[in-house]
């Protein structure tokens, strides 16, 4: 993995920037078997991703995914995590619920919010399930939902300022997608994970 695989040089003016094709992805898993199920990603996809044993806050990035509900309450599992790290972003998120999706963000769409900090300076809110405390079914295909809808962000979204997230976020930390309160067995996230990553990225060139 090299950084001209990684990265594109384009010219703004006078000044040049790098626009990365793909982010780095870092998978995190506070416990084995989820660690176990990352593991597997890697050899399904190709792109810069690894795998993180520990809290998803260790991580050196600039933008959290939070597996969210669509109301934007972060009451439990990993977001309350998030809420008493960054003490504004639950308020963030529910604003930009309210501002932009009419109170609902439904499983399948993402949002960004400043976090208040500088690292990780953003925070991608990509729902897991509607309600929160949902337990979600054996079959569900939310994790994949969620993934692609925070890694389509990254790909063509922008901040309030009108920067583009790819500009701004280099690296992304991803922990499990509904295998907390919503129950999801860390294989059926991990395997979703990897589609979703496969399917927007594919056409990028030089992932590795």
């Amino acid at each position: 993995m090299t950084a001209d695989s990684e990265t594109h040089w384009t010219k703004r003016g006078d000044t040049a920037t790098a626009a990365r094709a793909v982010p780095e992805l870092v998978l995190c898993a506070v416990d084995e078997p989820l660690e176990r199920a990352w593991q597997s990603v890697l050899e399904a996809t190709s792109g810069p991703l690894r795998v993180h044993r520990g809290s998803v806050l260790d991580v050196s990035a600039q933008a959290l995914v939070s597996p969210a509900n669509s109301y934007g309450w972060m009451r439990g599992g990993i977001d309350a995590v998030y809420a008493k790290a960054f003490p504004d972003v639950e308020q963030n998120v529910r604003s930009a619920v309210l501002a932009y999706h009419g109170g609902e963000l439904p499983v399948g769409e993402a949002l960004v919010v400043p976090t208040g900090e500088p690292e990780p300076a953003w925070l991608i809110s990509a729902p897991t399930m509607r309600e929160p405390g949902e337990r979600l079914p054996e079959d569900t295909v939310h994790p994949y939902l969620a993934a692609r809808a925070a890694l389509r962000l990254w790909q063509h979204g922008e901040a309030e300022d009108g920067t583009k997230l790819r500009d701004l976020v280099h690296t992304i930390a991803l922990p499990g997608l509904g295998t907390g309160v919503g129950g999801v067995a860390p294989e059926t996230c991990a395997k979703q994970v990897a589609a979703a990553w496969n399917e927007v990225f594919q056409a990028a060139p030089d992932q590795r």
